[in-house]
């Protein structure tokens, strides 16, 4: 795909982290760029610096975002929305909190997902591009949060096999640590927080994804990259552990 052929894309999350830089990336790289998050003042200066529309839309919010992409036909959409919960232990964690990162990390990317494939399907082409996570992919003693990943590696994976004919990709984007402000939000305590957050090693920027996500999306139609894995070069999963050791 030249980038004279690349068409409408919409971004979640987008008013910082990898969905900024995605929106950066994908726009310096030839498409009409949409965002969304619940922060409009964020928002509003991304769109000013990348040219591209801003919707401040909660990504929960279903008929406003079925809305937009029913309005807007977008030939490319990256769910990036989503946040980190019980990231110390699940163990005694409120249910409410648990309820509110499902919806946003799991229901709304499926609800975003099943507004845009009709209209996808039926003009023959697309792409749906997640934000997964290589804790969807193994242990990392976050039971929640990884559940949400599991679930969209899950969506993704069967999606391929649904879509099959239609004309559209679908590929899970599954980083490791990023150097954004996930954990100052996934974990209000200072003195927890700071052990988890600091690694010590060079971690992935949200540039590094979105060069990733901006590849997959300029690759050929007929190329599909169903999953991609990256990490910081520092950083490896697997092993066992044992307690008391």
């Amino acid at each position: 795909m030249t980038k004279a052929e690349r068409g409408k894309a919409l971004v979640t999350g987008a008013s910082s982290g990898i969905g900024a830089a995605t929106a950066l990336a994908l726009a310096a790289d030839g498409w009409r760029v949409h965002v969304t998050a619940r922060r409009a003042e964020r928002l509003a200066a991304l769109a000013e610096e990348a040219g591209a529309f801003a919707h401040a839309i909660d990504a929960t919010d279903e008929p406003a975002m079925r809305a937009l992409v029913e309005a807007e036909g977008f030939d490319l959409i990256v769910a990036n929305a989503g946040r980190g919960a019980a990231i110390t232990g699940l163990s005694g964690f409120p249910p409410d909190e648990i309820a509110s990162m499902i919806a946003l990390n799991v229901t709304a990317t499926i609800q975003l997902v099943a507004a845009a494939l009709p209209g996808m399907a039926a003009r023959g082409r697309g792409h749906v591009i997640t934000v997964g996570s290589v804790s969807g992919l193994y242990p990392t003693g976050t039971a929640l949060y990884g559940a949400s990943k599991h679930a969209i590696r899950g969506l993704v994976r069967n999606l391929r096999l649904e879509g099959l004919g239609t004309g559209v990709r679908f590929t899970d984007i599954q980083p490791g640590r990023v150097s954004t402000e996930f954990y100052d939000v996934a974990i209000p305590d200072a003195a927890a927080r700071a052990p988890i957050k600091e690694t010590g090693i060079e971690e992935l920027s949200p540039d590094d994804v979105a060069e990733a996500i901006r590849w997959a999306a300029s690759l050929p139609p007929h190329v599909n990259i169903s999953a991609l894995e990256l990490a910081p070069t520092g950083q490896a999963y697997g092993g066992a552990r044992f307690a008391g050791r």
